[in-house]
């Protein structure tokens, strides 16, 4: 349906998961991250399913997070929502980290804040030479979330994680390449066929092995993402109630450079 916030597709074993708010980059609010998680579950319930690829509808893969929904629960005072909404993305985190398949990030366009760390947080990425990615979370006065602060250093090193966590500062396509933060960079028009060769190789693969593979890999780390991810909820709570924030918030709507005062 169109006006669904994320849409599940199957072809043969490969299903795709879109996120489906295009008039705005795909930005989350509560109700993709709901359907974000719903359909997520909903994959690791079919058995037929053998690789998995997240992408997004329109020119954008996910903007982040929806700063207009952030400046409302901003404006009413609304803390509790916003912790909650903090922990219904990391349950998306772990669900794509906990699946026994493969999980691929087609990138189209921008990944920005919690978008760039949903990227993160797949096994694979590949990306269109259109993409952009960026840490945004420091131009509004917020803390990385999604994992963030556990993904960019172990791919990056901790001094370039850093610097694009302080600065936020966006980077094209073909510089995520050099990073490692994608694994192949195609022509636009491509990245649907790329992605499906990609997809339909890994669908090809003995799946129980990868399977295994991935959870070899990933098993021991899973303590530490659920407690970092912890402390990026406890961090982003003191974040959001600060004066910074308000004005972060403000500026982005309102088209000009945030004044912050460290308050």
């Amino acid at each position: 349906m169109a006006d669904e916030k994320v849409l599940l597709t199957r072809r043969d074993s490969v299903a795709t998961l879109t996120l489906n708010r295009p008039e705005c980059l795909n930005a989350l609010d509560h109700c993709l991250r709901a359907s974000l998680a719903q359909k997520l579950e909903a994959v690791s319930r079919d058995p037929a399913v053998r690789v998995l690829v997240i992408t997004g509808a329109g020119r954008g893969f996910c903007s982040g997070g929806d700063i207009g929904y952030l400046a409302e629960l901003k404006r009413n005072h609304q803390s509790v929502a916003f912790r909650d909404f903090l922990e219904a993305g990391h349950r998306v985190v772990r669900s794509i980290r906990s699946l026994p398949v493969p999980v691929v990030a087609s990138v189209n366009g921008p990944a920005m804040g919690g978008g760039m760390n949903l990227a993160l947080a797949c096994d694979l990425r590949i990306a269109s030479d259109r993409a952009i990615f960026s840490q945004a979370f420091v131009n509004i006065g917020m803390h990385p979330d999604w994992g963030g602060t556990f993904f960019l250093p172990r791919m990056v090193g901790t001094g370039r994680a850093l610097e694009m966590f302080f600065l936020g500062d966006s980077i094209k396509a073909e510089q995520a390449l050099e990073l490692g933060l994608v694994n192949c960079v195609v022509p636009h028009e491509n990245l649907e066929s790329e992605t499906r060769k990609l997809a339909e190789r890994l669908a090809a693969a003995p799946v129980l092995a990868i399977g295994h593979m991935k959870q070899a890999l990933y098993e021991r780390l899973e303590t530490q993402l659920d407690s970092m991810m912890q402390h990026e909820v406890e961090a982003q709570m003191k974040c959001f109630d600060s004066e910074d924030c308000e004005e972060g918030l403000r500026a982005f709507l309102e088209k000009r450079k945030p004044t912050f005062k460290g308050k």
